[in-house]
């Protein structure tokens, strides 16, 4: 990185908020990058309200996904879902980056964030008509705002930059704009039938962007607060399953008082949702994120992560309806609705986080775990499987501490 924070301003405190003394933000600020030396940087209130109203998008695409299943629409409500879920994750990522670097917490900084959380709530608000009858106006229309948004925050940090980091800027102001365009015309010219295949232009212009841009120069994202700001989201969509799930339970109960049959759904869609909190926070990746190369693929890795861990929630609602007879889908696709996205899960935090940390035995657990999730029979037995897992890595761990030490 070739520029520091502003001069005077303490760490932590770009934007020159007080840190809710009664001050405030101040008016607006040369928008300079952050230094990736700050000590102790986390995720800000205003980040915190911005996934809290994000997951609204993601909860629609959630229970959109649940009724397709539930209805055995498994094409459709599975592309369906990877397509909106792209959008919603998408626009949460190129706003967590670009607020890693450029966070200056002023007026016009958090107007913007205000607009691009207006657009979020316009895609959710469009999500079961995409997913009914494949029209995606209000849902692209929502995802527009938020990208413009976010055109207007880049053009800002490139009025205020020079040399390398201005052209990055500019880069992703250009490319962003570009790729809405694609969006727009999608969304017009291209017939209901082909909406889904259509859309694959659109999502790999969008993903290159990025790459392209961060070819002069890479932006000042701190790898900490990175790190702390995919940990926020992952507990929110998990929290979103946890919800979901308890819900679905709820609403059954009251209508068929099934207790026998729904207390192993909810005991084994617990079970899981715990274990996949202990094991994506099992271990700090922040010394992993040292470099762009890195940080783009565990950055782009985590759209399966938080997919995953939204369907999961989806997959025990569409379990709890077939045991109330509310769907007419057998009970073995029933399970799989649960055991496909939490094998995903395990996979993909494998893949992103385990493999980068242990050694050993312990390095296998989630592979084999996610192996044996996919062909349980239930969701209480997948639940089993995935606290057995939590447990496996905790022995393991203590007894290479116990050797390390025997050893010293």
């Amino acid at each position: 990185m070739s520029e520091q924070p502003s001069a005077g301003v303490p760490s932590g405190q770009v934007g020159g908020s007080d840190g809710g003394s009664g001050g405030g933000p101040v008016r607006g600020r040369r928008m300079r990058p952050r230094g990736r030396e700050e000590k102790h940087r986390a995720a800000t209130p205003l980040e915190l309200f911005f996934d809290l109203c994000y997951v609204v998008a993601v909860a629609q695409a959630g229970a959109q996904l649940a009724h397709a299943l539930g209805a055995g629409e498994l094409k459709h409500g599975i592309l369906g879902y990877f397509l909106v879920f792209f959008g919603i994750w998408w626009a949460w990522m190129n706003f967590t980056w670009f607020a890693s670097a450029y966070d200056t917490d002023d007026v016009p900084y958090r107007i913007a964030t205000f607009v691009q959380i207006v657009g979020a709530l316009i895609l959710a608000a469009g999500v079961p008509r995409a997913f009914s009858d494949s029209d995606f106006k209000v849902t692209v229309t929502g995802y527009v705002v938020m990208r413009i948004a976010l055109v207007a925050q880049w053009l800002r940090a490139a009025a205020a930059a020079r040399g390398p980091h201005r052209s990055v800027a500019l880069r992703y102001a250009l490319g962003v704009t570009l790729a809405q365009v694609y969006w727009v015309l999608w969304m017009f010219d291209v017939p209901a039938g082909d909406k889904l295949w259509g859309a694959l232009p659109g999502v790999v212009i969008e993903l290159t962007v990025p790459i392209w841009a961060e070819r002069v120069a890479q932006t000042a994202w701190h790898p900490g607060h990175i790190a702390d700001r995919y940990g926020c989201f992952t507990l929110i969509v998990l929290g979103e399953s946890v919800a979901a799930a308890t819900v679905a339970v709820q609403s059954a109960v009251d209508e068929h008082e099934a207790f026998r049959e729904l207390l192993p759904i909810a005991a084994g869609g617990l079970l899981i949702c715990f274990a996949a909190w202990w094991i994506y926070f099992a271990r700090s990746v922040e010394e992993h994120l040292n470099s762009n190369r890195v940080a783009f693929v565990w950055g782009y890795g985590h759209y399966l992560v938080f997919l995953s861990a939204a369907a999961i929630g989806a997959g025990i609602e569409v379990a709890v309806l077939r045991a109330v007879g509310k769907t007419h889908i057998g009970a073995h696709t029933a399970t799989l609705a649960v055991t496909v996205p939490t094998a995903l899960y395990l996979l993909t935090v494998w893949a992103l986080h385990v493999r980068h940390t242990k050694r050993g035995a312990a390095l296998w657990v989630l592979p084999v775990t996610g192996v044996a999730v996919l062909v349980s029979p239930s969701v209480v037995v997948a639940g089993v499987v995935c606290a057995a897992s939590v447990a496996a890595g905790l022995l393991i761990h203590r007894a290479q501490q116990g050797a390390a030490a025997a050893q010293a």
